[in-house]
């Protein structure tokens, strides 16, 4: 993927500000430090997003989360809690197209950082969640 800004992060073509690596993930630092200690997780092998994760990989990355976000939660006391996100597509924000976790420390309720989670349980009776768990359920 010689197009790939992540790729070029991980092997070292553009520099950054690496907070963790091994052989499967490299975590840096954000350019962008939505709030101070902003970390990003990506797997070392080029995956565009989770729906092209395998189970080995999703365990190797996913299992390393934990322990990054401990130490960024560790490295400062006034942090209070942590979001992690992570974008699948374009009309899910996805803005580079290498898969990636974004660590985002919370300090205060004044963070510049918003997720916004509509209520529409009035739209959907037991019967219409009911007929949705089904047609995912049919696909595992």
């Amino acid at each position: 993927m010689e197009e790939c800004i992540f790729c070029k992060i991980i092997t070292g073509e553009i520099p950054s500000t690496t907070v963790y690596e091994d052989e499967t993930i490299k975590a840096f630092l954000d350019i962008s430090q939505t709030t101070p200690g902003h970390t990003l997780i990506v797997p070392k092998k080029h995956v565009a997003d989770i729906f092209e994760y395998d189970q080995t990989l999703a365990a190797e990355v996913f299992g390393r989360i934990p322990k990054i976000a401990r130490a960024i939660k560790n490295s400062d006391d006034s942090i209070k809690g942590m979001n992690i996100v992570n974008n699948n597509g374009a009309i899910a924000y996805q803005s580079v197209f290498h898969s990636h976790f974004h660590l985002i420390p919370r300090y205060s309720k004044k963070d510049d950082f918003k997720m916004v989670f509509t209520d529409n349980s009035a739209n959907y009776k037991q019967e219409k969640l009911n007929q949705i768990a089904a047609q995912i359920k049919k696909q595992l």
